[in-house]
């Protein structure tokens, strides 16, 4: 039998974001899941070291690679709009549950318990998916100052809205990760060497 989960993921580099922006450089969903990923692993990190956690940062990243792949089959729905009220939130929610199940039935049977806690958010891993949403928040803070570093004004409003909304994760490994990792994102590649 054909299963075609892995060429289901293999879509996401056909996934872009921020479609309601001019991009300088467009991002694709696969480019993005691998920054989270990478920001997830770190924020677990400084958990760990600084603040007497007890995270997986390897559980970390593979969920932050799997965290928007259901955008596959939705597509990357902007922010503006998913949040726009409480019933586009309600339905969106059960159309990105409708992609979870059937992203699951594109697996064998016998894998689809192991896959299904990468999409689906569970009570248990609470605290891991905390870490995911910030890395996702700083990886579209890193876009947007990516973006305004090459002129484009566009991204001023979603990089202060980014901000903020990083601020009120509340997140004390996103304020670490702002403090030490964001200020050479403004600096050019000579100045980083």
């Amino acid at each position: 039998m054909d299963y075609k989960f892995f060429a289901m993921i293999s879509r996401m580099k056909y996934i872009d974001r921020w479609a309601l922006m001019r991009n300088t450089i467009n991002e694709n969903l696969s480019e993005h899941s691998l920054e989270t990923a990478f920001i997830a692993h770190a924020l677990a990190l400084l958990g760990n070291k600084r603040l007497g956690k007890s995270y997986s940062p390897e559980r970390c990243a593979l969920l932050a690679m799997y965290h928007d792949a259901t955008e596959i089959i939705t597509g990357d729905l902007p922010t503006p709009i998913k949040y726009y009220n409480k019933q586009i939130k309600s339905v969106y929610n059960e159309i990105e549950e409708n992609a979870e199940r059937q992203m699951l039935s594109y697996l064998p049977e016998d894998l689809r318990e192991d896959y299904a806690p990468l999409f689906s958010r569970t009570e248990e891993e609470a605290e891991l998916w905390r870490i995911v949403k910030a890395a996702d928040k700083l990886s579209a803070l890193i876009k947007c100052i990516e973006e305004r570093r090459m002129g484009n004004e566009d991204f001023a409003s979603a990089e202060r809205s980014t901000l903020e909304a990083i601020h009120k994760l509340a997140c004390p490994e996103a304020e670490m990760f702002l403090e030490e990792f964001i200020p050479p994102y403004d600096l050019t590649l000579d100045e980083q060497c």
